[in-house]
């Protein structure tokens, strides 16, 4: 497949690197002599640089005989405008945008992007997708990660592991007879810097980041089997009013009235904007790194704080200083790479990078085969997809234990609205929806296992 990456920046370098290493043609597009050519090197693939919605640059790069466009620039219009350019002029068959602008998003205008209008196949929102992954973390007690599958029957949740949890030094084979009415399975480690998609005979240590599929209906259960136990906040300060931080507060007046919320932003002009658009938080004006305005937001009392500025210097500190008050869990919005080695140890509990959000994201659209979704582990190291086989995949019909796949391990079955913990006599049928987790040079083996034949249409 050959695909075009409008953007070399954090996102579009880590698309690029991703659809490259398991052996798609790919070609990136940026404005930036040095960078185009710095990731060009790096992944070996063919680097262009100019402007990505200018005919003669799409040209360059090959879109007359591209299968896919990903505009991922910084700037909303030239990622449209690249988008309908690909259609009119070389017939590119799909296209994905990342938009930011929420205007372009309203509901009131979601004949927008259509293609009879402007042709973008698939729009990427990071905000509204950034929100909604804090939202579901926000709610999980101790989670690192939580990524809903299958319409939200099944969910990859990661935790780190402390002393308290009861299945410390237990080989995870065990795990089945020791807790026999929980659809759990563990699909990775991480340990220390190195992650693994483990065995068997794997067990589980402290201080590790273990990543498990869990049926949600049993996840109440589930946590306190890995010593989480807290309850979800009644109380929540929010610090950054933009995009991502409005939209928080919105899901959590929507759909979770139960937790008082309030934000702070810095911003006069902003605070009044966020207060007209919700109902019941309260809005504050102020700097989050003043400990009186924490302390005004009631911090000391709040069971979490998630700070969402656009200055990664500012939620590492705001998220510090709450923590010194009193509130229990910090979230922080962190966007460098550099940084979230670090924030662990300095005692910041939870990091959220909008990069690994939008790419889960993105990638969820490329996959070939009956790929549904899928979420990206540290940085490409692993992937976990949501698949449905169908009558011709070669996954169906067989036993699971006949799957010679190294590094490959399968989460949960869904089948007609049941999850079904897998077994290794576990058969799969056609129509059933799979969470599989895969290294990262196991992906191809992945989308070969639910590949469907031609003949089948």
């Amino acid at each position: 497949m050959h695909v075009i990456v409008a953007g070399a920046g954090q996102v579009g370098s880590a698309i690029a690197r991703y659809l490259a290493k398991v052996g798609n043609d790919v070609t990136v597009i940026d404005q930036n002599a040095e960078l185009a050519q710095r990731i060009g090197d790096a992944l070996d693939i063919q680097a262009v640089v100019g402007h990505a919605a200018l005919p003669s640059t799409l040209e360059r790069a090959g879109a007359a005989d591209a299968d896919l466009l990903v505009a991922v620039t910084h700037v909303d219009e030239v990622n449209i405008v690249a988008c309908q350019v690909a259609h009119s002029l070389f017939n590119v068959p799909t296209r994905i945008a990342r938009i930011r602008e929420q205007d372009y998003l309203e509901g009131r205008f979601a004949d927008l992007f259509r293609r009879e209008h402007i042709p973008v196949d698939v729009v990427i929102s990071p905000e509204r997708e950034v929100a909604q992954a804090i939202a579901l973390r926000l709610l999980v007690p101790g989670a690192l990660t939580v990524v809903p599958f299958a319409d939200d029957l099944v969910r990859l949740v990661a935790l780190r592991i402390d002393e308290t949890a009861s299945v410390i030094d237990t080989p995870l084979r065990e795990l089945t007879a020791l807790f026999p009415d929980l659809h759990l399975v563990c699909v990775g480690i991480v340990r220390g810097e190195r992650f693994f998609v483990p065995g068997g005979d794997d067990r589980i240590l402290v201080g590790d980041e273990v990543f498990f599929v869990c049926e949600t209906a049993h996840l109440g259960r589930a946590l306190p089997v890995f010593g989480q136990s807290e309850p979800s906040p009644s109380r929540l300060v929010i610090v950054g009013g933009g995009n991502i931080g409005l939209r928080l507060a919105e899901i959590i007046e929507s759909h979770h009235a139960e937790i008082a919320c309030k934000v702070i932003e810095a911003s006069p002009a902003r605070a009044d904007l966020v207060a007209q658009r919700l109902h019941h938080a309260v809005v504050l004006c102020g700097d989050g790194r003043s400990r009186d305005t924490l302390l005004e937001a009631g911090v000391d009392g709040a069971g979490a704080i998630v700070a969402v500025t656009n200055d990664d210097d500012i939620n590492i500190l705001t998220s510090l200083l709450a923590k010194r008050l009193g509130c229990p869990r910090a979230l922080a919005l962190i966007t460098r790479s550099d940084y979230e080695i670090l924030t662990a140890d300095i005692g910041i509990d939870v990091t959220i990078n909008p990069r690994d959000t939008t790419v889960s994201s993105i990638l969820g659209h490329i996959r070939r085969g009956r790929i549904r979704a899928v979420h990206t582990i540290r940085d490409g190291a692993a992937e976990v997809f949501e698949a449905e086989a169908l009558e011709t995949s070669p996954i169906v019909g067989q036993p699971l234990r006949e799957l010679k796949a190294p590094g490959l391990v399968l989460g949960a079955v869904v089948r007609q609205g049941r999850v079904i913990a897998p077994r290794g006599d576990t058969v799969v049928r056609a129509g059933d929806r799979v969470i599989i987790a895969a290294r990262a040079e196991t992906v191809k083996r992945v989308e070969q296992l639910f590949a469907v034949r031609l003949d089948y249409f």
